[in-house]
This record gives structure tokens, C-alpha cells and sequence, in this order.
């Protein structure tokens, strides 16, 4: 078993790609649409944190810097409780956008990243249904 995780997830999501675009890029009202984004605090341009807990009994606090903010790719590094990359990709579909989500990470710290080795299974299932969430209300709220 491992610390590094690899998440990855495609849709076709009924929104115009202009409209997904900017809501995606606005990290600061994530928790106005994304439950499980708790909280979001703008460091700058370019950096946040943020706290995200879902199901499971913990949250994660992560730094976040945006590396590209382009039409068709979003790119964040990560730093904090995970360590790594965020990226989305839209490619407009007439009235709908075609979303790829990936993501690649090492859990740090000792705690989480023992966690990591116990309960993996449960861990993929809480990030899966996170996103689940989240492709659902990008475009309802």
C-alpha cells in the first residue's frame, strides 16, 4: 500500500463551457456550491487555503496555488495535509462542457499518512463521492 493517491474522472456537464469555466476558477465560493469545501481563505491571486471534509471524521487543510488559468485547463499545486496537483480540463460540447478531472498526490504527515496505508479503500470511496457531489452542484447552485 501507498501514500500517493491518483484520482481521475470524466463528465459531460449541462453547462455552456464559458459559464463552468468561471465558477471554477472563483475558489472562494467553492463552499457557496461544494459542501465539502468548508472553507476557503484567498492568500493573493494566486494562493488559498482550504479546509475539505466530507464524509469521514477529518479535514483536510491545503494550500492552494494556481499555476494555469486557461480556457481549457485549470492547474493547482497542492501543499499542506496533501501534496501534489489538481487539474481540470473543459472542452466546450456545444451548450454542455466535457470535464476531466485529475489529481495526484502524497498524503503527508504522519497520522494522516498511516491512515493512508489502513483504510485506502475507505479513503477512495470518500474522495469519489466528493466529486460525485461536486459535478452534480457545479451546475445547480
Amino acid at each position: 500500500m501507498s501514500r500517493h493517491f491518483r484520482f481521475s474522472g470524466q463528465w459531460l456537464v449541462d453547462a455552456p463551457h464559458d459559464a463552468l469555466h468561471a465558477r471554477l476558477v472563483d475558489l472562494e465560493h467553492y463552499p457557496d456550491w461544494w459542501p465539502e469545501i468548508r472553507a476557503v481563505a484567498s492568500l493573493g491571486d494566486d494562493d488559498a487555503l482550504v479546509v475539505v471534509r466530507s464524509r469521514l471524521p477529518y479535514d483536510l487543510e491545503l494550500h492552494l496555488h494556481a499555476e494555469h488559468r486557461r480556457a481549457d485547463l485549470l492547474e493547482t499545486t497542492l501543499d499542506g495535509d496533501l501534496v501534489g496537483w489538481v487539474r481540470w480540463r473543459l472542452e466546450p460540447r456545444g451548450d454542455r462542457t466535457h470535464l476531466v478531472f485529475e489529481q495526484e498526490v502524497e498524503v503527508a504527515g504522519r497520522l494522516l499518512g498511516a491512515a493512508a496505508y489502513v483504510v485506502r479503500p475507505l479513503l477512495v470511496w470518500n474522495h469519489n463521492r466528493m466529486m460525485r457531489s461536486a459535478v452534480r452542484r457545479m451546475v445547480t447552485a
